[in-house]
């Protein structure tokens, strides 16, 4: 059964949605199933990884209209990896689930009729605490909060922290908090240095130990319709995502490496 995780924080151009693509290649790249929800109405996902998000069936249909996933469901040209794409409409789908009984479990209806098919399901929520995202955190297992390593990182992070643990007590008495990614790191800021102290000495033990870098190929792959490791494999964005995707798994005790091997031992000489 696969674990699906939701990619939120209600501050804008935080990486969400570089996150949801990149970690999510990454994962299919090291050959584990995964599949990318967009439930943000920007459809940004959608369009990074190269789809029109006005031509095709999306969660939207999923939500509103009850279509089964697999039938939305879109092969990207990363063969373990799989998209539900997203539309403007998503915005007037709040709406209209308004009088819907089971309003806030839509998302999680639909995902179970397919979350036996993947070893991973990521969520790219919007920048918004809205009906979808809370969606999106009564259907996850975990969520994943990435922060910018810049003046405002802490901002309204307090907000989220409590809209989860209302989720919790609420409506998914089972999420848990999978970690904070800091993204956007630029080495030659005093203060994005400063940042990570700070967020480190607050979250400690929750704080993923791979830092995201500002990198220009991160901003081109999108414009491919690519994620970073398909565009290009040795640039830094693309070594700072393997090396987060790898923390992920270690963290699940998903890995396929032996625990023998996952030890590197030194030898005499250093």
């Amino acid at each position: 059964m696969g674990k699906i995780i939701a990619i939120a924080n209600q501050k804008g151009g935080v990486g969400k949605t570089t996150t949801a693509i990149n970690a999510a290649g990454c994962l299919g790249v090291l050959e584990y199933k995964t599949l990318i929800v967009d439930a943000d109405p920007q459809a940004n996902a959608t369009s990074g990884l190269g789809f029109d998000p006005k031509n095709n069936k999306n969660i939207y249909d999923c939500l509103v209209n009850e279509t089964h996933p697999r039938d939305v469901i879109m092969q990207t040209q990363n063969p373990n990896l799989d998209i539900i794409a997203s539309h403007i409409d998503l915005v007037g789908a709040e709406l209209e689930m308004i009088n819907m009984p089971n309003r806030e479990h839509m998302m999680r209806l639909a995902l179970e009729k397919v979350k036996d098919d993947y070893d991973f399901i990521i969520i790219d929520c919007s920048p918004s605490l809205g009906l979808i995202t809370l969606n999106a955190l009564t259907a996850a297992d975990s969520v994943m909060i990435p922060v910018q390593c810049e003046y405002f990182a802490l901002e309204g992070l307090g907000k989220l922290l409590n809209t989860i643990k209302i989720v919790q007590g609420r409506l998914n008495t089972d999420l848990e908090i999978e970690g904070i990614l800091l993204t956007m790191y630029d080495t030659r800021l005093r203060l994005a240095n400063q940042v990570v102290d700070e967020v480190k000495t607050h979250f400690q033990e929750l704080v993923f130990d791979t830092v995201i870098h500002r990198n220009t190929k991160l901003g081109e792959a999108p414009s491919f319709g690519e994620t970073i490791v398909m565009h290009d494999a040795t640039s830094k964005g693309s070594i700072n995502y393997l090396n987060f995707a790898r923390e992920l798994l270690q963290r699940n005790n998903a890995t396929k490496v032996n625990e023998d091997d996952k030890k590197i031992t030194l030898g005499n000489e250093l």
